[in-house]
């Protein structure tokens, strides 16, 4: 099987960010940092990428300069079995950052996430379609997600 690792393009921010995302996820490790040396590009010494592994998923951040920013169009979702778990990951995540619509965020790095309930995915997915409209539209009024009121919205008869 091919590997597949997300390769995250900052400015000059790549180990402070790695450092940050470890910090909060469990299973998560710096594995290796690559700084240039004489030849460069870049001034000696300085961080050309960051090798790391958030939860278990390998992911490089490189400081590929300004050319390149981060969008919503990718974004890591973040699978929440719990109410404390949805907060936990939106405190951490939100702190210096700004929150978005329906779970998104971006963090102080600008980078996208999405602090998604376990429910809400396995309710989207197998729940009654009149019920998982009314949860949706229950969704599209929130910012940080609350599982109890998606759930009362699912079974709001």
């Amino acid at each position: 099987m091919p590997k597949i690792t997300p390769n995250l393009w900052f400015d000059t921010q790549a180990e402070e960010a790695a450092n940050f995302y470890v910090s909060i996820f469990e299973n998560s490790e710096i594995l290796h940092v690559a700084r240039y040396g004489e030849a460069g590009p870049g001034p000696e010494g300085t961080v050309v990428t960051v090798e790391f592994r958030l939860d278990g998923q390998e992911v490089l951040a490189i400081n590929g300069g300004p050319e390149f920013t981060f969008s919503e169009a990718f974004s890591f979702a973040i699978d929440c079995a719990t109410q404390d778990e949805v907060d936990y990951y939106w405190e951490k995540l939100t702190e210096g950052g700004s929150p978005g619509p329906c779970g998104w965020l971006r963090d102080k790095y600008g980078f996208s996430w999405q602090v998604v309930p376990t429910m809400l995915s396995d309710l989207m997915r197998t729940g009654d379609p009149e019920k998982v409209n009314r949860m949706t539209k229950a969704m599209y009024q929130m910012s940080k997600l609350d599982i109890a009121q998606l759930q009362a919205a699912y079974d709001q008869e």
